[in-house]
């Protein structure tokens, strides 16, 4: 379980990214993150994880507290959080099985790390991951050589090779077409309903998120106004959240999908 307790986040320029979140994320839920740019989403996906230090709260995972974590240790708490991100981030130079591979560096000597010396079993667990995400024809394959859904497949199973207790996901679908956008997110569901693994994932596509999650939390200039189910998400809800427009065809489409 993740919870945050009055997690906060102000810049050196004095603009004010989260203010006082209170969020518990339960094991084997995926929640889905929404709200305009700027309303401090990837801010709190970055703070959770330390990439952003908070100004003050608490992240609570499992049993730790994170953000009282330094050096060692919280690198240790950082392999418990897999990441997956916009923009892949992979090392395109290197292959698939390669990529996915380097989620294990964090549980390997630095020798073993440098020589790209893996153990069998972490090698036998790439080999399940990549059939699983339907990529294991694929494994020598260049990274750059890759289409976008193929290479954010290949970001999923580097995020769950390091067996993480929580995901992180930003932005999976920006760069994607609508059909694999439905791929991606599906497997992302898919995989934390087979794992039990708790997900927060920041996403723009409001139809998406209502389509796949079972959770939705909206986020407005740093604080949540809303938090509940996706049936609960109304114009009005919607209109809360980014401001006013006509939300009734993002609504007529979310219905059209059910």
């Amino acid at each position: 379980m993740l919870q945050l307790k009055k997690l906060s986040k102000i810049y050196k320029t004095g603009d004010k990214a989260l203010s006082a979140v209170d969020l518990t994320v339960p094991q084997g839920q995926v929640m889905a993150l929404i709200g305009p740019s700027g309303a401090g989403k990837s801010t709190l996906i970055r703070c959770i994880n330390r990439l952003v230090e908070p100004t003050s709260g608490s992240i609570t995972l499992g049993d730790v507290e994170i953000t009282s974590l330094k050096g060692n240790s919280l690198r240790q708490q950082r392999r418990r959080m897999g990441m997956i991100f916009q923009e892949y981030a992979l090392v395109e130079r290197l292959t698939v099985m390669e990529n996915v591979l380097s989620g294990r560096l964090g549980y390997v000597s630095f020798v073993r790390s440098f020589l790209r010396k893996f153990p069998q079993k972490d090698i036998d667990e790439a080999f399940r991951l990549l059939d699983r995400v339907e990529l294991l024809d694929m494994t020598d394959k260049r990274a750059d050589e890759l289409s976008g859904g193929q290479r954010q497949r290949v970001g999923i199973a580097r995020a769950l090779i390091q067996d993480p207790a929580l995901l992180l996901v930003d932005e999976p679908t920006a760069s994607l077409d609508p059909k694999t956008s439905r791929q991606i997110m599906r497997l992302i569901c898919e995989m934390c309903e087979e794992r039990k693994l708790a997900a927060i994932v920041n996403i723009h596509d409001v139809v998406l998120a209502k389509s796949f999650v079972q959770r939705i939390v909206g986020l407005e200039q740093g604080r949540i106004v809303f938090d509940g189910k996706p049936d609960d998400l109304t114009e009005k809800e919607l209109t809360k959240i980014y401001g006013e427009e006509d939300w009734e065809d993002t609504i007529k489409k979310d219905e059209s999908l059910a």
